[in-house]
């Protein structure tokens, strides 16, 4: 029996992070889950565009995050 299940993947790049959702599938013949090809290339190609700071080809996968960084007080 084949299980998919959607969840979020969170991809950062540089100062950049991308939420882009994938499907998780569970089967019996796997020990833990895998994706498709068609997402895991999604995902690559929102690394990519974020490495090059290409934020509108990233947002069109997700949404597109700028972190700034915390001082701790």
């Amino acid at each position: 029996m084949t299980r998919v299940r959607k969840t979020t993947e969170l991809i950062p790049e540089g100062k950049y992070a991308a939420e882009v959702a994938i499907e998780l599938i569970y089967s019996e013949e796997s020990w833990s889950p895998t994706m498709s090809l068609e997402d895991a290339g999604k995902i690559e190609a929102v690394r990519l565009a974020l490495c090059h700071g290409d934020i509108a080809e990233a947002a069109q996968y997700g949404r597109v995050f700028e972190l700034t960084p915390a001082t701790a007080k």
